[in-house]
């Protein structure tokens, strides 16, 4: 289903690609997938990232055998709020993961009081 939404460059499946032929762990880049259209983060605050991404993302019903009982490492470029990659692990746990773990090669730190 195509949505209307792109990116130019896709980082963190640039980043994805050179960890799993590194380490031999199998990449599924298929599995997870947006499926609505959302606003871009930029400049809206913690609640809002977190609600602009709510059920953006999913698995869908024949990819779902994959994810079954797997441990999966959902990898990003730039951790900000946190919002997307943990509405992505939801959807992740959803499909019924047996755990997600993230990976994330820099982070946005604004406040000294950062939750995470």
């Amino acid at each position: 289903m195509y949505l209307g939404w792109s990116r130019r460059y896709n980082q963190s499946g640039a980043l994805a690609r050179i960890v799993a032929s590194r380490s031999g762990v199998t990449l599924r880049g298929d599995v997870l997938q947006r499926v609505r259209a959302t606003e871009q983060q930029v400049g809206l605050s913690r609640p809002q990232r977190a609600s602009n991404v709510q059920g953006a993302f999913g698995v869908s019903a024949d990819r779902r055998s994959a994810i079954h009982g797997a441990r999966v490492i959902l990898i990003d470029d730039v951790l900000t709020s946190g919002a997307t990659v943990d509405a992505c692990a939801r959807a992740l746990l959803r499909a019924k993961a047996a755990q997600v773990d993230v990976l994330v090669f820099a982070r946005v730190v604004d406040t000294p009081k950062a939750p995470i």
